[in-house]
């Protein structure tokens, strides 16, 4: 166990070096944060950091409340271990592990739980994402095909409802699904999804929706603070845009991460007529405050697991002696 958290913590720190100060792109980004960009912005974007993560473990001691009592402060800790250990896992796997850690009992039913959260976050960046490509379907060729758009607007319409089916009738579709004998082995960690009453899965979206308005926001205030200016509704647009074009790459590790959003986000605002750099800055600065940062001081309670775990193994001992 011991050799494992050292393995976590020097592959994080690792990472992290390489993803922000051995990269250029990132090094460059985070020094102009602290150094050029404009001060107001780039310090509001870092204190909704903290609201950034603290929606994301209100969602998870919302969901854990099903599987075993836990405070809000262990649900806030667990989502700083998942996220250090989703920095070094493929696809942010770790974030299962990391929740899981911090549970007593039932831990295999809160695989689903976890998996709840991440889709209901997944609903909303597609919803938005959505309408975000829309708006830029409908300004480039709307006026010369607009039942093409029209189209498109119906099929994300009907694609919201097929979206949201799973959550609100996750019973028949497991049930159709897991007749399936391969995938029949994980309705252990699953049974527990259909047991969520709707109020608890309109709440989790609720939160999910204000969780992806703090990323927004944040964006928008980090390009205010690189001087990157657009209208309101196509900043919002090519934003939307470039988090569903993000959550659509499968992602290997932190390395990797760094560059589909980028890529994106470039893509879209230069429609915008926006210059490259201050864009690709800003979304860079996104990522180190809201991943690399949180992922670093994560570290911290992934090594404090080890002596809790210990003391309690002590306090045991004791009480058998």
């Amino acid at each position: 166990m011991v050799l494992g958290k050292l393995a976590v913590t020097g592959l994080t720190l690792w990472l992290l070096w390489q993803s922000v100060v051995a990269d250029a792109a990132t090094s460059a980004a985070w020094r102009g944060l602290i150094t050029d960009a404009q001060r107001g912005p780039a310090v509001a974007a870092l204190l909704l950091v903290p609201l950034n993560w603290a929606l994301e473990a209100w969602k998870w001691w919302r969901l854990a409340q099903h599987l075993e009592p836990v405070s809000f402060a262990r649900s806030f800790r667990a989502v700083l271990v998942g996220l250090t250990l989703g920095f070094v896992t493929p696809n942010r796997v770790g974030d299962y592990a990391g929740r899981l850690l911090e549970l007593k009992n039932r831990r295999p039913e809160a695989l689903g739980a976890v998996f709840l959260g991440r889709y209901c976050q997944l609903i909303i960046t597609l919803l938005a994402g959505a309408a975000g490509v829309l708006y830029f379907v409908a300004r480039y060729i709307g006026h010369t095909y607009p039942l093409v758009v029209g189209g498109l607007a119906l099929t994300a319409v009907l694609g919201s409802g097929l979206l949201l089916l799973p959550l609100y009738r996750s019973r028949y579709l497991l049930e159709a699904v897991l007749q399936w004998r391969p995938l029949g082995r994980f309705r252990r960690y699953v049974a527990n999804l259909p047991h969520y009453p709707a109020r608890v899965l309109n709440e989790v979206l609720l939160v999910s929706g204000l969780r992806y308005a703090v990323f927004t926001a944040q964006f928008g205030l980090l390009l205010c603070a690189y001087g990157a200016q657009a209208p309101l509704g196509a900043a919002l647009a090519a934003i939307a845009g470039t988090f569903l074009l993000k959550s659509l790459v499968p992602s290997l590790n932190a390395l990797t991460d760094v560059g589909a959003r980028e890529l994106s986000a470039t893509h879209l605002f230069g429609l915008l007529g926006l210059p490259v750099l201050p864009v690709l800055s800003a979304s860079l600065s996104l990522w180190v405050l809201n991943i690399a940062l949180p992922s670093a001081a994560g570290l911290l309670f992934v090594l404090r697991l080890k002596v809790l775990r210990r003391n309690r193994k002590r306090r045991k001992h004791l009480r058998v002696v």
